[in-house]
């Protein structure tokens, strides 16, 4: 270990002793001395290693959000493309009605249309979630 030869005074409130003598000898230091240098020598490389490390969890989960992100993100584009090739294959196979039964055919198909939106509505609480996920796991293989 190097002889200290350097001096730096630094003048510290009351109270501010306190917690530096409390914090030494709580952290086993010889002196509170020895525990001003361990903090400065601390600041001086960056930061301790428990922050280092709890920094490189954050990063992690982080990282792995990002990834479920993006998953997600291109099964949404997957079946948005689903959904899209299925609209214009039904638009071309699908004759128009007859000029005199059109607000028939409005009328039935409002119908069936909020049918249809109550019931995929109601799918979506049950398994269809875990379904869709299904989905996209296995896209991602």
């Amino acid at each position: 270990m190097a002889k200290k030869t350097a001096r730096i005074g630094v003048r510290l409130s009351a109270d501010e002793q306190q917690q530096v003598e409390r914090s030494a000898k709580g952290q086993g230091y010889v002196s509170p001395s020895a525990f001003v240098r361990a903090a400065i020598r601390n600041e001086i490389n960056g930061r301790d290693s428990e922050v280092t490390e709890s920094e490189q969890r954050m990063t992690a989960s982080l990282e792995r959000q990002s990834q479920e992100i993006f998953r997600l993100h291109r099964g949404q584009q997957a079946l948005f493309a689903v959904v899209d090739t299925l609209v214009k294959s039904f638009l071309t196979c699908v004759p128009e009605p007859p000029r005199d039964a059109i607000s028939q055919s409005v009328a039935r198909a409002r119908e069936r249309y909020s049918r249809f939106t109550k019931s995929a509505g109601q799918a979506m609480v049950g398994d269809s979630q875990a379904a869709m996920q299904e989905l996209v796991t296995r896209a991602d293989r």
